[in-house]
Formats: C-alpha cells, structure tokens, sequence
C-alpha cells in the first residue's frame, strides 16, 4: 500500500518553570493506506502529545510531516485537519444534542449544508456502528459504550482519510472495553480506514494492530515496532489461544516490563 503519513525527527518540548522539558524526541514513523497502527509506551512519555502533533492539534517543534502527498512542515494546517477523524479518551459528546445532531456535527462545522446528504451520511455512520435505533436519543439516554460508540459515528462521518483515536475505551469496564474493541475491528475491516491509535492496553495492540510501536520512557523515541500478521479471521476466532498470538504477546510482554511495567495486560 502507498505510504499515506510520514513523520522525520518530530521533536516536542514543553515549558516548566525556568526550564523547558524534552517530550518528544525525534520521532520517525510512516504509515500506509489501510493499515491499523497501535501506539504504546508508559504513562507520561508523550503518546497524546504524539498524536495530537500528527492530527495538528499542536505544533511540533522540529520534524517535518507528510501527509496525504502534502508537506506543511511540522504543523498540520487547519485545511488538512478536516482529513481527520478523531476519537478522544472522552466521548465530548454534546449532552443537549440527540445522537443524530452529535453525529451531523462535523458535516455543519465543515459547511455541508445539503438536508438529504447530510442525513444519508449520519444514517450510514450510526448503521456502521449499529446505533441507527437512537438516533433521537440524548447522550445521558446511552450506555458509556453506546456514547462510545456514537463519538466514532461523528469522527468517519466526514469519511477521513484517516482515524485517530486517543486511548478511546480507557475509562471502560473490562467487558465492554473487549466488545468495542471486537466492533472497532469490525469498522476497519468493513472501511478500511487508516487507523492510528494510542493504547496502553497489550491485548487490545495486538488485537487491532497491524503493527504496534512501542514508545520509550521520554525524552520519547519509538523504540521497538512489532508486525503483527495475524488475519482478520484470526484475530476474530479465538485469537487469545493463536499460537502466533501467544509468541508475540510474550515479545510485547518482555518489552513493557524493560519499559518499567506501568502498562496493562
């Protein structure tokens, strides 16, 4: 697949009192059409930092971007910003907006303003996501996975050209954290969006991931990038008792506890 998004020495710092204190480190990482990119690396080393420089909701400070055969440096423009569509680690849905309204948002913000278009599109993304029943309900009407699973509706939308999600099922119940995990893989399959996501979960990495890359301690570098060449089939198919699961979970294992172990099995 063509190389869709390309990052070359992205370096980020923050300031702190009288000093100002390394975050990002010279990060190098590309990524494909199609392809499902999970991010790790421990509390605090800079992977919402990462991901927000890559969607252009902060500036690098060195580096330069590639994205979608256009290079604006190390900021992404506010143009190219609508490429994007965003999960964040809450849902920031709208809680005097119906499911529909929430959804439809990003088609007004971006001027779409065609009723019939419009409609054919929050319908697709809410049938996508199997909350084409709600959608007149108010956000305080859903389940935290419902709500969930409404704040990705709004992000494809737009149909992005890519999908960023910021650990997006952090705050969730184990059980319903592995059911959205089993729905989103079932969206990429189904889009074949590109996919970049930020987890500090290891079996949700391998279960969605392509390829996870693993960040350091900061000032952050990607330190380690595992393939993970499993099928769509097997990954939905008792993936937890794959033999080439199994070798690559302990490979990902080995790698959070030399990180210091604060990542979540």
């Amino acid at each position: 697949m063509p190389e869709i998004y390309r990052l070359t020495g992205l370096r980020k710092s923050f300031a702190n009192k009288n000093e100002r204190i390394q975050i990002l480190n010279g990060i190098d990482l590309s990524i494909e059409e199609k392809e499902f990119v999970c991010i790790m690396g421990n509390s605090g080393c800079g992977k919402s930092t990462l991901i927000k420089i890559m969607e252009g909701i902060l500036p690098g400070d060195e580096g330069s971007i590639l994205f979608d055969g256009a290079t604006p440096g190390s900021q992404v423009s506010k143009e190219m910003q609508r490429k994007f569509g965003i999960v964040f680690q809450s849902d920031n849905l709208l809680e005097w907006l119906s499911v529909y309204k929430n959804v439809e948002l990003p088609l007004r913000v971006f001027g779409k303003k065609n009723k019939n278009e419009n409609r054919k599109k929050v319908m697709d993304a809410l049938t996508l996501v199997g909350l084409q029943d709600y959608s007149d309900c108010l956000p305080r009407e859903l389940s935290g996975g419902m709500r969930q699973r409404t704040s990705i509706a709004r992000a494809l939308v737009s149909d992005p050209a890519m999908l960023m999600l910021d650990q997006p099922f952090g705050a969730l119940d184990a059980i319903t954290r592995k059911a959205l995990n089993a729905e989103l893989l079932r969206i990429w399959h189904t889009t074949q969006k590109t996919c970049v996501m930020i987890t500090n979960n290891e079996n949700e990495a391998l279960l969605l991931g392509g390829r996870v890359l693993v960040m350091s301690n900061p000032p952050a570098k990607i330190i380690h990038e595992i393939n993970v060449p499993l099928t769509y089939e097997e990954r939905i198919s008792g993936i937890a008792l794959n033999p080439a699961y199994l070798k690559l979970r302990a490979e990902l294992a080995s790698i959070v506890r030399s990180l210091g172990n604060t990542l979540q099995s």
